[in-house]
């Protein structure tokens, strides 16, 4: 058997003088908040950067990368660690991340906003979540490790079917998606709350609001409830929601039931006035008014645009 080397880590230079840029996939803008479940191999882009991505952040993302085989220098934060495939790398919104790839790594990069892992699995799925996602983290393996064979043969597929035709409509990129991260879970050891920092609580409490709002999104709650709800403030919740997401509370709740509405809209043939009513709106007109601020289309015309497709 195969024995896992234990990894060198060392503190990374001070970088107080340094600015580290945030992207959405790296070399690319950021722009808000993100809405991303993309994922590419490892050569796919760092090739086009000699095989280092230079340290970087990302407001909102989460990212897994697992590295199937190939050296590499990872840095997380303030830590540097140089490690061999199999490995999976866990980066959280806000950790300053970059890497040097020996030519030739093989591997894939798994990049997601919250939302594709909770909407519609929010109890199980957001335990598991805030498991896997607690903290940066490098998580090598014996080659021989079972894991490591099914989180290479999930990711794949996931590859496969996120270049397959037409797939942004297919529930299989959710499912495979949560797969992985029901998997991740098993690699992580288990760990107490004591001592968690700021960050990781602050990461903690914005998952929690995340669940609330699949639960009460069709009950159309106020900033206050959810807050009240949190033991937050509502300034406390916005301020929350900013930091991590780059949206105030009740823009994450408002991008929610949107979704939702587009859902409907595509997905059944109910007459708009049943759907605002399905959807928790007084009348039509005010869920035509709503629909279009937020879409800059009114649900017939995105409705028959998406028949026309």
């Amino acid at each position: 058997m195969d024995h896992m080397k234990k990894p060198a880590i060392a503190v990374a230079p001070s970088a107080k003088a340094i600015t580290i840029p945030s992207f959405a996939l790296y070399g690319e803008a950021a722009e808000g908040a993100q809405e991303v479940l993309h994922i590419e191999e490892i050569r796919a882009r760092s090739s086009l950067y000699q095989w280092e991505i230079s340290p970087h952040t990302h407001k909102g993302l989460y990212q897994l990368l697992w590295v199937q085989s190939g050296a590499l220098e990872v840095q997380l934060d303030a830590t540097v660690q140089h490690v061999q495939g199999p490995v999976a790398i866990v980066v959280p919104p806000g950790v300053v991340h970059g890497f040097k790839f020996a030519p030739g790594t093989e591997g894939l990069v798994l990049t997601f906003s919250i939302r594709f892992m909770l909407e519609g699995e929010f109890q199980a799925t957001g335990e598991a979540f805030c498991a896997a996602y607690e903290s940066a983290a490098v998580l090598p393996m014996a080659e021989d490790q079972p894991v490591g064979a099914r989180m290479a043969a999930l990711l794949h597929n996931l590859l496969m079917e996120f270049h397959a035709p037409l797939s942004s409509d297919s529930p299989v990129l959710l499912w495979l998606a949560r797969s992985v991260l029901w998997l991740l879970t098993q690699m992580r050891p288990a760990r107490s709350d004591t001592g968690a920092s700021q960050v990781l609580r602050k990461r903690r409490l914005f998952t929690r609001f995340l669940l609330l709002v699949e639960q009460q999104v069709l009950e159309h709650w106020s900033v206050a409830q959810y807050a009240a709800r949190l033991g937050l403030t509502t300034q406390g919740l916005n301020r929350l929601a900013r930091e991590v997401n780059g949206q105030s509370a009740l823009e994450v709740a408002h991008a929610r039931l949107t979704r939702e509405a587009c859902r409907r809209l595509v997905y059944t043939a109910a007459p708009v006035g049943n759907l605002a009513n399905e959807l928790g709106f007084e009348d039509a007109a005010y869920f035509s008014r709503f629909f279009k601020k937020q879409t800059g289309k009114t649900p017939v015309a995105f409705r028959q645009e998406r028949e026309a497709v």
